[in-house]
């Protein structure tokens, strides 16, 4: 069967999810995860991908970046994998695929999704119940944007940069973000949304990116549900 084509837009913000293979663990020790950052800055910059939000979790990564070119988001998850895969078959002695195929995306409307979004991928850690709050995690974005520890990875949203006038008021008003629980139907969407390829957004937003592309993208899930990875 081919490959379904991926669809993006210059501009508009992608939710890109990779998973380990059979939910295999894609990080082992500290370097294995510094290696990743700095790769995925490396390719970022190279393919001018603005880079929000991250996470890394023991068996699978979450980035909210926006393009600015239409093969943007795929050139940056491409740059990665052709070099982390060989890292860690090399410094430990494996061979073959670490990644349970290709990385799953969707297209994320700004202004009504982009800092729940943000939220769903930095709290990941705490849905896994590995830790009490988000900044006690060290592979997550939480820290630079919530309590301004410098990031060369991310780069600000206009909409987190609409937080507050001065960086401090910025930091305080993200925080205050979750201290509100997020609803099981958020996280059930935005899932639905990235497994599935749907653009997650509301009906006109889907309707203006399908026009935009010229073609339908995403579908429902059908089947039996999918076996529950080290959270998502």
């Amino acid at each position: 069967m081919p490959r379904k084509p991926r669809f993006y837009l210059p501009g508009i913000p992608v939710h890109a999810v990779q998973r380990g293979h059979s939910r295999e663990p894609v990080f082992y020790e500290d370097a294995d995860y510094r290696a990743y950052l700095d790769w995925l800055r490396e390719a970022a910059e190279r393919y001018y991908c603005a880079v929000h939000a991250y996470v890394l979790m023991s068996n699978h990564v979450h980035v909210l970046a926006t393009p600015r070119d239409a093969d943007s988001i795929s050139r940056m998850m491409q740059y990665v994998g052709r070099r982390y895969v060989p890292y860690i078959n090399y410094h430990y002695g494996t061979s073959g695929t670490l990644w349970e195929g290709r990385y799953k995306a969707s297209l994320v409307q700004e202004e009504d999704y982009l800092l729940t979004c943000m939220r769903y991928i930095e709290l990941n850690p705490v849905r896994a119940n590995m830790v009490r709050h988000p900044r006690e995690y060290r592979w997550s974005s939480y820290r630079a944007n919530g309590e301004g520890r410098e990031d060369a990875l991310i780069t600000p949203n206009a909409l987190y940069q609409a937080l507050g006038r001065t960086a401090g008021v910025r930091r305080e008003a993200y925080r205050s973000l979750f201290k509100a629980h997020l609803g099981l139907d958020d996280v059930k969407e935005i899932r639905a949304a990235w497994q599935t390829g749907t653009p997650l957004g509301n009906d006109h937003f889907k309707a203006k990116v399908e026009a935009k592309l010229n073609t339908k993208i995403g579908q429902a899930r059908r089947g039996r549900p999918a076996k529950r990875a080290l959270t998502a």
